[in-house]
């Protein structure tokens, strides 16, 4: 039996795997969270997955609050780093493949066109930071037959995320102001999660290799608001505003987009529009 460690299982991207699981028979999955296993503990990952047999290792687990972590470097760090140095080690000691998800924040947000996967890294932010410590660590280790998963902008039926809060302060709210002058590519989890197992037979590489993946076509924020309100019929007025009107603790890359031809060539998938992938969602909301 091919058996699947699913860390981060409670997030939106391990809870998509989880909802998918049960079409993927062959496999026998085990979702961990912090409670079932302490990925920060090199001694705990390895023991589990010995004694588990596991021969895949699904990382979603991330500290991903953006703001939160320019004071919480210890754990944003511990999650996010760290974490991924326990699973790269444990991977390349007992064979086991291994799938890391990563971000678009790795990148500085100045570019003009789509990022690929080898443009410089320069994150602006701690979480950027921690989480390019982690791919670097991993590709340092370099497990067999191993990848890193870049995505932005995640969304889902699970967890806490943009479209849902967007629905729940339009309950109470007549107007809402939403930055218009970041630019990016939302994603869907369950999009992803497909993705992830579909191509999983087929990851068979020495090297580390990089991978972005998000949903096709670009927006800001104030444009995937109006969508979430046009799709669901909303009377909720979105007005425009500049990043400068809404300061954060963390400073947040202007350009997020995403070049995805490396993985859609070499695995020959297609990817969704993100307008087809937000109606999808909200039909299940």
């Amino acid at each position: 039996m091919n058996n699947i460690l699913v860390t981060g299982a409670s997030g939106q991207l391990g809870s998509e795997i989880q909802h998918l699981s049960k079409d993927y028979s062959q496999y026998e999955f085990f979702f961990t969270d912090v409670a079932e296993l302490d990925i920060t503990n090199l001694e705990k990952v390895r023991e589990f997955c010995s004694t588990n047999q596991i021969k895949t290792i699904i990382n979603c687990a991330a500290y991903t609050a953006v703001d939160k972590a320019e004071e919480q470097t210890g754990i944003c760090d511990a999650v996010n780093h760290i974490a991924t140095i326990n699973l790269s080690t444990v991977a390349k000691e007992l064979n086991i493949k291994f799938i890391h998800t990563s971000t678009d924040y790795v990148f500085n947000g100045k570019n003009h066109v789509p990022f690929k996967e080898n443009d410089l890294t320069d994150p602006i932010n701690v979480y950027g930071k921690t989480k390019l410590l982690g791919e670097q660590a991993m590709i340092d280790i370099n497990p067999k037959h191993s990848i890193i998963i870049r995505t932005s902008w995640v969304y889902s039926t699970y967890g806490n995320n943009f479209v849902k809060t967007m629905l729940k302060l339009a309950e109470t709210r007549e107007l809402l102001t939403i930055i218009a002058d970041q630019v990016g590519s939302p994603t869907y989890a369950y999009d992803l999660a497909k993705t992830i197992l579909e191509i999983l037979p087929k990851v068979n590489n020495d090297q580390v290799e990089v991978y972005h993946y998000s949903n096709e076509g670009i927006c800001s924020w104030y444009d995937f608001a109006f969508e979430i309100f046009h799709q669901t019929n909303t009377n909720c007025k979105v007005l425009p505003i500049e990043t400068k009107d809404y300061p954060t603790a963390a400073e947040r890359p202007s350009y997020s987009v995403m070049n995805k031809s490396k993985i859609k060539n070499t695995f020959d998938i297609e990817i969704p529009h993100w307008k087809t992938s937000l109606s999808n969602c909200l039909k299940k909301l």
